[in-house]
């Protein structure tokens, strides 16, 4: 089930809906970056191409930190 959380990107409110496991994701990847969840998605919606839609660049962002994660602890 997707949960929904709202935020204010640039000036605007916005809602994104992602898996649970998204949030936790990239949530643990803002607690150890020192970020708000607010501030990632931030970056990230300003990091992204302008026809990708920001829940798929949530995910992408989250599975990269995933794997880099991985390849820390190997």
């Amino acid at each position: 089930m997707l949960q929904k959380r709202s935020f204010s990107l640039a000036g605007h409110r916005t809602s994104v809906a992602l898996e649970p496991d998204f949030w936790a994701a990239l949530t643990a990847m803002a607690a150890r970056e020192a970020l708000t969840l607010a501030a990632l998605v931030t970056r990230a919606d300003n990091a992204r191409p302008p026809n990708q839609p920001l829940a798929s660049a949530l995910r992408l962002l989250a599975l990269r930190d995933a794997q880099d994660q991985k390849t820390l602890r190997s």
